[in-house]
């Protein structure tokens, strides 16, 4: 095994960078689809509740992966597990150019599910771990800003390219494909960071490991990640229907920027967190993300576009200082040996959260409507993001 003290100091200052790039654009992959929609619903024909589903496959794909191997990167190392993460990656791209079916676009987006289980714990944990002594704080905010940032920058790339440039439905998946070739030879350049590496062959399936300290914490945490991740899958599933049908919105760009909206305010939520500290980060961030939600419910009930501009920005911002809250609360109370497992069990609360509501709303949006649907939704979340700052607040006051 590579020790990353033996590398060429340039490697040595900068890896955890190139490591948070070949993160961001795996997860970039992951949102391209989501102004495309409406075409498949064209070339395809289904149904928004369909939609929800195609959406939850992806999630699932997560929590599979998450469930099963969410700690083999404390066993095999963190570069193996990255660089098979690519390759679900470019086969989800290349499932997507051939897409004409609901069976091949749920495939893709199991692919992209896989890829993200893959990427999600172990590439957070091996940006941290590539970062040298004293910017270890700033490497926790690069790769949860590696992940949401390019979660957003998906939307954002495949809306521009599909509006404004030829064969929208190949053209975001083959550039992805480049970068996702470029991100793999980055990988091949850096470091192992897990000593004592085994091989893949002992490897076996575990659920996260989540050890005894790590439990307190993680009860609010995961709360707070649950209902920060649904307001995500809404606006990645939902909102390009909800622009086009209630708000007349049909340009993809705009639909792009929008979804764009709520990541870039979880990115720079996150820049929030070390004024705070991680512990209040998560009451707080869940304060604001209710706000978001509150925002949300006006533009449904108005049929509105500011108010929904509006809740992206706030209850993203909500969003990201709940996450880095909750990841750097669990990776500080996780011992090193169980760190990768214990990030991989939060991350799969975070995505029961992005596809349970979603699929609710789908199957709510036949008999109530969309807009009502999502008024269900926004309460619910609105709930358990208040459970989550009252469950801290509590511990607080009996801890003081």
């Amino acid at each position: 095994m590579t020790d990353h003290r033996t590398v060429r100091p340039a490697v040595a200052r900068t890896g955890y960078l190139l490591a948070a790039f070949a993160f961001a654009v795996c997860m970039t992959g992951t949102t391209l689809p989501t102004p495309l929609y409406g075409l498949y619903q064209e070339r395809i024909g289904f149904s928004e509740l369909t939609v929800t589903v195609v959406f939850a496959v992806y999630a699932f794909g997560v929590i599979g992966v998450l469930l099963l191997a969410g700690n083999v990167s404390d066993i095999v190392g963190r570069r193996p597990v990255l660089l098979c993460g690519l390759i679900f990656a470019a086969a989800s791209a290349v499932v997507f150019l051939a897409a004409d079916s609901v069976p091949l676009l749920c495939l893709g987006r199991l692919l992209s599910g896989l890829s993200a289980g893959l990427f999600t714990g172990t590439a957070t944990a091996y940006v941290m771990e590539l970062a040298p002594p004293g910017q270890r704080g700033r490497a926790g905010f690069v790769a949860t800003a590696a992940n949401m940032g390019s979660l957003g920058f998906g939307p954002l790339l495949s809306g521009l390219l599909s509006q404004y440039a030829p064969h929208p439905l190949v053209l975001p998946f083959a550039v992805h494909l480049v970068l996702l070739t470029a991100s793999f030879a980055l990988l091949l350049l850096l470091p192992e960071t897990v000593a004592d590496t085994r091989p893949l062959r002992s490897a076996r399936p575990d659920r996260p490991d989540l050890p005894p300290q790590v439990r307190r914490v993680f009860v609010p945490a995961g709360i707070a990640a649950f209902a920060g991740f649904a307001l995500l899958g809404l606006f990645t599933s939902v909102s390009p229907a909800f622009l086009a049908e209630g708000l007349n919105v049909h340009n993809r760009a705009v639909v792009g920027l929008v979804v764009f909206a709520v990541f870039l305010a979880s990115t720079l939520g996150q820049l929030l967190v070390p004024r705070f500290g991680t512990a209040r980060a998560i009451p707080l961030g869940c304060l604001v993300l209710i706000g978001g939600l509150a925002l949300l419910a006006g533009s449904l009930a108005w049929t509105a576009l500011p108010p929904l501009v509006l809740a992206a920005l706030v209850g993203g911002t909500g969003q990201g200082m709940g996450l880095r809250g909750a990841v750097g609360e669990v990776a500080a109370a996780s011992p090193a040996e169980h760190r990768g497992g214990a990030l991989s069990a939060l991350f799969v609360v975070a995505y029961f959260g992005i596809s349970i509501p979603v699929i609710g709303i789908g199957l709510l949006a036949g008999p109530l409507g969309l807009a009502h649907a999502g008024l269900v939704f926004a309460a619910c979340m609105a709930l358990l993001a208040a459970a989550s700052g009252a469950y801290l607040l509590r511990r607080a006051s009996i801890g003081a």
